[in-house]
C-alpha cells in the first residue's frame, strides 16, 4: 500500500514532510526543465535579433521576472504540499475551476510531450536509423512514460544522469563550433536578423517559461522549507537561463541563423543529436508528470473518479506517444500557443488569493496542521473567472510592455480589487474527503 501511495505521488493529498527532498535534488530538475530545446531556441532568437550584451540584459530581466513569480507560487505549493490543480481549489478557483485548470494544463502538457517526443525521434532516426521515425517516437515516448509512472523519485534520478550528460555534450559541441570564431568579435557582432527591442527580448524570455512558473507547485510541494524554494528557483532558473540561453545567443551570432537544431546537429553530428535527446528527455518527463496530475484532479472533481496517477501516466504516455508517432499533434501547435496565453493569469490569481486576499487561507492553515485537506471547498468562484478572462484579454491585446507579465499583474490587481469590494466569494460548497469521491452540496450546508 505504501509503495502504491508513493508511486501515486500524493496526487490528491498533501505530501508528508518525511517524503520531501533536499532542495538541490529539485534544483537539478528545475535546471533540467530549462536546459531544453526551447531554451536553446529562445537564446538563438535573441542572438538573431539582438547584440550579445542586449541579449544578456533581456535574459537578466526575464529571469528576474520568472524568479519572482515562481518563488511566490512555489512557496504556496511548498507550504501546502499540494499540486497546482489541487491547490487552486482554495486559491481562487474552487472545485469546478480547479478541474478546468487541471484539464487545460493536461492538454497543453500532452501536446508538448508529443511534439518534443517527435523531435527526439527525428534525432534518433538520423543518428541510428534501424527504425522509422514513428518507431523511434514510440520507443522514446514509452521510455519517458516508464520513468514517470514511478514518480518523482525516479524523475530525480533521471535528472542526475541527463543534466550532467547534457552539459558535457552541449559544452563540447559549443566549444567545437565557437573555437572557429573570435570570441571578442562575437561579443561586438551585430545580429543577423530583424532587430528586437529590449521589451521584446525580455518578453520572449519571460513568456518562454511562464507556464513552468504556473505549475511550480507540482514540483515545490516536495520541498522542505520556503528557503529551499528560493534557493532552487534562483539556482535553477539563473543557471538555466544564462547557460543555455547564452549558448543559443552565441551560436546565433556565430552562424548568423536561429535554426538551433540544424546548428547543433550539423556542427557536432553524433554529439549534437545526443544533446537534443538529453535535453528533450528531461523536459518531457515533466510534461507528462504535469499532465497526469492535472487529469487526476479533473477526473476527481468533475466525475468523482479516484484514479491512480501511475495508471493515468501509462495511458496518457502511450496515447501521446502514438499521437506523436502519427504526427497529428503538429497541427495543434497554434492551439497550444493559445493555451499559453491563458496560463499567466492563473498564477496572478493564486498569488493574490493566497498571500493577500486570503479568503480561504484559514481553512488551508487549520487543515495543514493535521495533514489533511480542508473539509470543504467552494464549487465556483465567479469573480475569479471574470478576472481570469479579463487578464487573458489584456495579455493578448495590450501591445505595450511584456504580455505575459501584463496579464499576471492585471489578474493580481483585479482580483485584489474584487476581494476588497467583497466580490470574491464561493458559489456552492463541495465537500472533500481524503479517501472518498468529492460530492457537491448546497451552499450553507
Amino acid at each position: 500500500m505504501g509503495s502504491t501511495i508513493e508511486h501515486d505521488d500524493y496526487a490528491l493529498s498533501r505530501v508528508p514532510q518525511d517524503k520531501r527532498y533536499h532542495w538541490f535534488s529539485i534544483a537539478v530538475q528545475r535546471f533540467g526543465m530549462l536546459s531544453s530545446l526551447a531554451s536553446f531556441l529562445i537564446g538563438a532568437t535573441l542572438g538573431f535579433g539582438m547584440s550579445f550584451w542586449n541579449a544578456v540584459l533581456a535574459i537578466t530581466l526575464g529571469a528576474v521576472i520568472l524568479e519572482i513569480l515562481t518563488i511566490f507560487t512555489g512557496i504556496a505549493g511548498q507550504r501546502e504540499g499540494l499540486s497546482t490543480s489541487v491547490l487552486a481549489r482554495w486559491t481562487g478557483f474552487g472545485r469546478a475551476g480547479s478541474s478546468v485548470i487541471g484539464l487545460a494544463i493536461s492538454i497543453s502538457a500532452i501536446g508538448w510531450f508529443g511534439i518534443q517526443n517527435a523531435v527526439s525521434a527525428q534525432g534518433l532516426t538520423n543518428l541510428i536509423g534501424v527504425l522509422p521515425l514513428w518507431g523511434w517516437a514510440l520507443v522514446f515516448g514509452l521510455a519517458v512514460t516508464a520513468i514517470v509512472v514511478f514518480g518523482f523519485e525516479k524523475m530525480a534520478w533521471t535528472a542526475y544522469i541527463t543534466v550532467p550528460a547534457f552539459l558535457v555534450l552541449a559544452g563540447w559541441s559549443i566549444v567545437v563550433e565557437l573555437s572557429r570564431h573570435d570570441f571578442g568579435d562575437l561579443l561586438s557582432a551585430a545580429p543577423a536578423g530583424p532587430q528586437l527591442s529590449l521589451i521584446q527580448g525580455t518578453s520572449i524570455v519571460a513568456g518562454g517559461f511562464i507556464v513552468g512558473a504556473v505549475i511550480t507547485p507540482d514540483m515545490s510541494r516536495f520541498n522542505r522549507t520556503p528557503g529551499d524554494v528560493v534557493k532552487q528557483t534562483v539556482v535553477g532558473i539563473s543557471v538555466g537561463e544564462y547557460v543555455i540561453g547564452l549558448i543559443g545567443v552565441l551560436l546565433a551570432l556565430a552562424l548568423r541563423t536561429n535554426d538551433v537544431i540544424a546548428i547543433v546537429t550539423s556542427t557536432s553530428g553524433f554529439l549534437g543529436t545526443l544533446v537534443i535527446i538529453a535535453a528533450t528527455l528531461k523536459i518531457n518527463d515533466w510534461n507528462l508528470y504535469a499532465a497526469s496530475l492535472g487529469i487526476v484532479n479533473f477526473l476527481d472533481q468533475a466525475f468523482g473518479w479516484r484514479v491512480h496517477r501511475g495508471a493515468v501516466t501509462l495511458f496518457v504516455g502511450i496515447a501521446g506517444s502514438i499521437a506523436g508517432a502519427a504526427g497529428i499533434l503538429n497541427s495543434f501547435t497554434d492551439f497550444l500557443i493559445l493555451l499559453g496565453v491563458i496560463f499567466p493569469p492563473i498564477a496572478g490569481i493564486m498569488v493574490a488569493e493566497y498571500f493577500i486576499a486570503r479568503t480561504w487561507r484559514g481553512e488551508l492553515d487549520s487543515s495543514r496542521v493535521v495533514g489533511e485537506l480542508p473539509a470543504t471547498a467552494p464549487t465556483w468562484v465567479p469573480a475569479s473567472l471574470v478576472v481570469w478572462a479579463a487578464a487573458s484579454l489584456i495579455g493578448h491585446y495590450v501591445t505595450w510592455g511584456i504580455p505575459s507579465i501584463n496579464s499576471v499583474i492585471a489578474a493580481l490587481v483585479l482580483y485584489v480589487g474584487a476581494a476588497k469590494l467583497g466580490l470574491v466569494r464561493g458559489h456552492g460548497v463541495s465537500r472533500t474527503h481524503p479517501t472518498e469521491p468529492t460530492a457537491s452540496v448546497p451552499a450553507g450546508a
